[in-house]
This record gives C-alpha cells, structure tokens and sequence, in this order.
C-alpha cells in the first residue's frame, strides 16, 4: 500500500455490500479486494462514504455510525458528521 493511499477494512456481509456499492459510485479511484471474510478498499488520499448515496441504494435514511458495525480497520485520519464518513490522509 502506498503511503498516502487511504484504507477501510470491512466485513463481507450483507450490510458492507451497500457500502461498498456507495464507496465504488463516489470513488471512481478506489480498489476493492475481496477476500472470504472481508473487504479492503484502498484510495489515493482519500475516500467518502456518503449519506446521500447509501440512503439512494438501501432504501432508507442511513446514519454513517452504522459503518462501525461493519468496521475491521481503517488507515488515514477519520472525519464523520450526519451526511458523510471520510477517511483522508493530511497533506
């Protein structure tokens, strides 16, 4: 992994797979990797989860805490407010 890549680790489940849906529409640099137990996602600097897209693809309003129910690790400096989750490394 390069140094200034960002990275999120997530269970491979049914609740992860929305949000990878939602991290591939809004990151068009993110690699994904899917291993049996789980998923890593890697970004150049930085990559977002946002509310607006993942309420778009389930359905429903989404807190972005409900990431941490899914959450293996995470590598990049962490901004979370009620419309977006972002990881992001400072430059």
């Amino acid at each position: 992994m390069s140094q200034n890549n960002v990275m999120l680790v997530l269970q491979a489940n049914e609740e992860a797979r929305p949000m990878v849906e939602a991290i591939q529409k809004d990151n068009q640099d993110a690699i994904v990797e899917t291993q049996p137990a789980m998923i890593k996602i890697t970004s150049p600097g930085k990559l977002v989860i946002k509310a607006e897209t993942m309420e778009e693809i389930i359905g429903r309003e989404w807190d972005p805490q409900e990431l941490q129910l899914v959450l293996i690790s995470l590598a990049g400096n962490v901004d979370e407010d009620y419309d977006h989750f972002t990881i992001y490394w400072d430059n």
